[in-house]
């Protein structure tokens, strides 16, 4: 079984209530999350409050995953993504400067967890390396520093709605990549 059918196997199992496949399936993606947590606030405390979020929401919406052909570190990581974004935005704070868009290391994950990250990671890097370097960077913007499409559209001196035609068609391109 590969790390990501494991993954896909624990979710199931949570959807099910089951205590001990949660407890695996935090084990195998909390510091992947954290870090995709820690990215997004750049605050530890605020990060670790995230991803006990996360992890609560994941228990009680297991059963809303489905397996449909994507990851199960997608659904995973979108979900905590999106939960930094939304406390990044309460808090008001100003959109990351562009010289952190570099990825943070994760510093705490097994060897398992390291190879499937890194296996990942390369897939998504060698996807994005495919974008102009310009869409490449509002991506990594927009999805990982959690700065919104008004404030790409200020950064970059373009209209609103044309940084949300390019982070679309970005995407677009990405999930055909990715697909391959």
């Amino acid at each position: 079984m590969t790390p990501l059918e494991e993954i896909e196997d624990l979710l199931a199992r949570v959807a099910m209530a089951d205590r001990r496949a949660f407890g695996k399936l935090y084990d195998r993606t909390s510091a992947k999350l954290f870090g995709v947590c820690l990215r997004v606030l750049n605050d530890r405390e605020e990060a670790e409050e995230v991803l006990q979020e996360v992890f609560v929401t994941v228990w009680n919406k297991a059963d809303s995953y489905r397996v449909n052909g994507l990851s199960p570190m997608t659904w995973l990581i979108t979900i905590t993504r999106n939960r930094a974004v939304d406390r990044r935005r309460a808090r008001k704070l100003p959109p990351a400067p562009i010289e952190t868009a570099d990825l943070v290391p994760d510093r705490r994950p097994g060897p398992e967890a390291a190879a499937m990250a890194r296996s990942e990671q390369a897939r998504i890097l060698a996807c994005l390396g495919e974008l102009p370097r310009a869409r490449a960077h509002l991506v990594r913007r927009a999805y990982l520093d959690g700065d919104s499409y008004a404030d790409l559209a200020q950064a970059t001196g373009v209209k609103l709605n044309t940084v949300r035609t390019w982070l679309r068609r970005s995407l677009i391109s990405l999930r055909e990549c990715l697909s391959r």
